[in-house]
């Protein structure tokens, strides 16, 4: 009989990668020319609205932006197209993360963890990434292919993270006693919820808050350094 294993979850985008792959990537298409930059002008408008925190939703209007520039660029562009900006943001990214996420995935990894991957970036870069790190299993958002192009049909994990995890868990048959969840956003509360160990790392202020009423612990990384703080009564404390 097969040894039942522990296993971790990890967001990728904020929380291992320290940039946004889903961003960089339409970054890369637009220097390529496979997007037109007159059409991404008002992608880095928005950004810099985000960037210079200008208002609280900011980020929402700015990525709801770049959502629906995606669905209008897969249309025009070939996979080969896509599946070349994909292999250059990776090379380019691949090492940029964060100390204590790079450090935590290796010393579970040595304590033989599973380690989950899910993200709402591309499934061509979380499955690079996933694999570059030593990840058992990932899931991304999949811009579906058919006869050398793409249908517009798209498959994401955004809103039912916790749904995706509960499947990967099953299909690996891997134990929640132990399990460990770490994201950076809103967007992963249910995931991490669902875990024996929720870790909120950098959070945005959604998850702070959420993390806080609930005594999760919350780590800081800046430059290089890493903090990680503990509820103390309606304070925290470094643990």
């Amino acid at each position: 009989m097969s040894e039942v294993r522990k296993f971790a979850v990890f967001d990728i985008d904020g929380t291992l990668i320290r940039w946004q792959l889903y961003h960089a990537l339409a970054d890369q298409l637009v220097k390529l020319g496979h997007i037109d930059s007159s059409a991404f002008q008002s992608i880095s408008e928005a950004r810099m609205d985000w960037k210079r925190r200008e208002r609280s939703d900011s980020f929402k209007l700015y990525e709801t932006k770049l959502v629906k520039l995606y669905s209008k660029a897969m249309s025009q562009i070939t996979p080969a197209q896509f599946d070349q900006a994909a292999e250059q943001v990776f090379e380019e990214y691949k090492d940029q993360v964060y100390t204590y996420t790079r450090q935590l995935i290796k010393k579970l990894r040595t304590k033989g963890y599973l380690l989950f991957a899910i993200s709402g970036s591309q499934v061509e870069l979380i499955s690079k990434i996933a694999d570059y790190y030593g990840f058992d299993d990932f899931v991304g958002t999949q811009y579906v292919r058919r006869g050398g192009k793409f249908t517009g049909e798209v498959k994401a994990p955004l809103g039912k993270k916790d749904q995706v995890l509960k499947e990967m868990v099953k299909q690996h048959g891997a134990s929640w006693a132990g399990s460990i969840g770490v994201g950076d956003s809103q967007g992963d509360i249910k995931m991490m919820s669902a875990t024996e160990r929720p870790i909120a790392f950098n959070p945005e202020r959604e998850l702070f808050e959420h993390a806080k009423a609930h005594g999760w612990p919350i780590v800081i990384e800046r430059k290089n350094m890493f903090y990680e703080l503990e509820t103390k009564g309606e304070s925290f404390v470094l643990a």
